[in-house]
């Protein structure tokens, strides 16, 4: 039997995990996954590639991740079988062979994230994992105008943590929008690829705008100055989820 490569596609509630990234002594999704293929395929050292390493708390309804696999197990059955040794909060929803020139990290054109914020006066039990709750109101209209001034290609170094060691903080947003669902507001964003806590950061600048600390041209300010201390407070994890990836 060859080996073949995979591309999954995968759903988790990120709550219990540390991430998506394996790591020593805590469990992660990428952890779970790799185990679980282990047991199915009867191999050990299996290693998951995954598109977007999520944070501690982050979920995910489109994570995409690939393997390289010599095993007898028809990629048709893997999406079946492979779920047996998942734990119910992780899910793989697609299985399919992939040519050797796809990649779960580098064929990626881009992403797109959903922020959710419940403004409600009390917290929605059966959805709190989910959402930050913030029950107070926002002004919609600031916030729209606000996150317009984030389209198009920018240094986004101002929502990028510290932490991010990357080289360049040039991205393109090609998606910033502003969802008034009322008591419920979601934040859509989409770029061809993301700082480290960038979307936390922009979703609590975008907050700070729409409960009146800034107006809406101050975007432009922080944008420019290029410096993380200039944005808001960065967002809660929960609320957040990768929504999709684009190929």
């Amino acid at each position: 039997m060859a080996q073949r490569r995979i591309k999954l596609v995968i759903h988790y509630d990120g709550t219990a995990y540390h991430g998506w990234q394996a790591q020593p002594d805590v469990d992660t999704v990428q952890h779970q996954l790799q185990v679980a293929v282990g047991k199915l395929c009867e191999q050990d050292n299996v290693r998951l590639v995954g598109s977007s390493r999520t944070d501690t708390g982050v979920h995910a309804l489109g994570q995409v991740a690939h393997l390289d696999i010599d095993t007898p197990v028809p990629t048709c059955n893997f999406v079946r079988s492979l779920n047996r040794y998942l734990p119910d909060d992780i899910v793989v929803v697609s299985a399919e062979d992939v040519d050797e020139s796809f990649d779960a990290i580098s064929s990626t054109q881009s992403k797109i994230y959903r922020y959710t914020v419940y403004t409600a006066k009390l917290r929605s039990v059966r959805d709190i994992r989910y959402c930050w709750h913030r029950p107070a109101e926002l002004d919609i209209d600031a916030m729209q105008i606000a996150a317009a001034k984030l389209l198009g290609t920018h240094d986004f170094k101002s929502f990028a943590s510290a932490a991010d060691q990357r080289e360049s903080s040039v991205r393109t947003i090609l998606k910033c929008d502003v969802i008034d669902e009322m008591p419920w507001i979601h934040f859509d964003v989409q770029a061809d690829g993301f700082l480290y806590n960038m979307v936390r950061n922009i979703v609590g600048t975008l907050v700070d705008i729409g409960r009146g600390r800034w107006n809406a041209d101050y975007m432009d300010q922080i944008l420019a100055a290029k410096d993380r201390t200039a944005a808001g407070k960065i967002a809660p994890a929960k609320g957040l989820t990768l929504v999709e990836i684009f190929y």
